[in-house]
């Protein structure tokens, strides 16, 4: 049995961690075609790192970091019930050890996280067509909430 732990990130994962956000990155292209070519960030993961409303977790196994997500506490609209919102993002788990349940892990460790700063409603974001990511969260409570349409009115503006 591999030896597996679950650790805040820190700055001197950063390195491995911009590794991960490029492979996300990439890894979501094909069903995004808005997305930028490279070179791009979706995050700051050293703000994320350092701020006090947002965290990052990673999973080691036998040492080595094979997973991360983190949360942020945001204001949400003010017509809901709640004022904040929890929002996960950066979901990645190497292609190694998926499979493995360590996305749960991570996910445990947020919401756990999201808790303790008395923060009840978690939202995240998924590409409709990533069905293996959109059953894991399923798995793990999360239900369909709302559907983000769009529309390109400029004719082969997809292919950037």
């Amino acid at each position: 049995m591999p030896d597996t732990i679950v650790r805040r990130a820190n700055l001197r994962d950063l390195p491995l961690l911009l590794e991960f956000e490029q492979r996300l990155i990439e890894a979501e292209r094909p069903m995004d075609p808005t997305i930028k070519r490279s070179p791009i960030s979706y995050y700051d993961i050293s703000q994320f790192i350092e701020e006090e409303e947002s965290e990052v977790f990673v999973v080691e196994v036998n040492g080595d970091i094979a997973a991360s997500g983190y949360a942020r506490i945001k204001d949400d609209k003010p017509y809901l019930r709640h004022e904040k919102q929890g929002y996960l993002g950066f979901m990645f788990v190497d292609e190694k050890h998926r499979g493995k349940g360590l996305n749960k892990i991570i996910i445990d460790q947020l919401l756990q996280w999201c808790k303790e700063k008395g923060v009840y409603e978690i939202r995240l974001d998924v590409y409709d067509t990533n069905l293996p990511a959109i059953r894991a969260y399923e798995k793990v409570g999360f239900e369909k909430h709302l559907i983000n349409m769009r529309l390109n009115l400029k004719p082969g503006n997809d292919i950037l």
